[in-house]
């Protein structure tokens, strides 16, 4: 068993479900999982985890990452951004790739699980999924004992997916949206996470790319339909054709802040963020997925007193 671990990126939705299964997973035992951040203040709700430390770093200083990589058995890379522009999409996911390569062969560490993204490849139509392509490639020719995992769209308690969207309709008395008709997959975060630790403890799974996906195939309108029906705020929501789309995209990205919406995130759902079928997914790790519905009342808005509800049986 793998019980020495660094996880970069697991202050995150995602890491924090990682980081909960792992600490579980090590039953108190005598491994250390190290999760680095440049803001470790932002990342309290993981100091409560026995067998975890939260470390002051910078994972794109390779020096550092060397440092931290010295003495684990593996690592768990999930740094991905979902907004931004050149410079940073290739900071994000194809220089850390490459450097978090060259860290591995410095401080001998051979078994790293990579968390990519459904609709990768070179001639993607986004930023976003050529980069996550770039990364791939480099950790595929480092000569790593690598595992891939593919997810589609993540949704859970933390989410700013199916969350954003449900505050959206408690606002707004009508959703216009850019990209109704995009396909997803979505998958529930704790599903996510037990596949990266279920590949972390198989060695079967090295040198496979999985594709991690729901039971569920739906459109973005029809998902955020379901975000508005479980927080009890329902909402006619009106697809928009692609060049309003794309306008509604652009005025998002020049509001403050991360955009809630960018031009390249509708370019990225150009590709059915599906499973091909073709790659092992969840079944094949032993997951039976949730779908979407056995878990978003549980915490989005109205569906949360429902919840609490049913489980005192009242």
């Amino acid at each position: 068993m793998n019980d020495n671990l660094l996880i970069l990126g697991g202050t995150g939705f995602v890491g924090r479900s990682v980081c909960g299964l792992l600490v579980d997973r090590s039953g108190g035992g005598s491994g250390q999982i190290v999760v680095p951040s440049r803001r470790p203040e932002r990342a309290k709700h993981l100091l409560a985890l026995p067998t975890l430390r939260l470390v002051d770093a910078d994972v794109h200083d390779e020096a550092q990452l060397t440092t931290l990589l010295h003495g684990r058995d593996a690592v768990i890379n999930l740094v991905a951004i979902l907004h931004g522009n050149d410079p940073q999409f290739e900071r994000a996911h194809a220089a850390l790739p490459r450097t978090l390569a060259r860290a591995c062969a410095a401080a001998g560490v051979k078994r790293v699980v990579h968390v990519s993204a459904l609709g990768v490849g070179p001639n993607a139509p986004s930023r976003y999924l050529r980069s996550k392509t770039a990364g791939e490639a480099a950790l595929l020719n480092a000569g790593l004992a690598l595992t891939i995992l593919r997810p589609s769209v993540i949704f859970g308690e933390h989410d700013s997916f199916l969350n954003l969207f449900a505050t959206l309709q408690a606002v707004f008395p009508v959703m216009p949206l850019a990209g109704a008709d995009a396909l997803f997959q979505p998958v529930w975060v704790q599903d996510v996470a037990a596949a990266i630790v279920r590949c972390l403890d198989d060695d079967s799974s090295i040198g496979q790319t999985y594709e991690i996906a729901g039971p569920q195939v739906l459109t973005l309108k029809e998902l955020v339909q379901a975000a508005g029906r479980h927080a009890g705020h329902v909402r006619p929501v009106i697809g928009l054709p692609d060049a309003l789309g794309k306008l509604q995209a652009l005025a998002m990205e020049m509001l403050p802040g991360a955009p809630l919406m960018s031009r390249d995130n509708l370019a990225s759902m150009r590709v059915p963020n599906v499973a091909s079928g073709k790659l092992p997914g969840l079944a094949q790790l032993g997951i039976a997925a949730a779908t979407l519905e056995s878990v978003a009342p549980d915490y989005l808005g109205a569906g949360r007193g429902a919840a609490r509800r049913a489980r005192r049986g009242g």
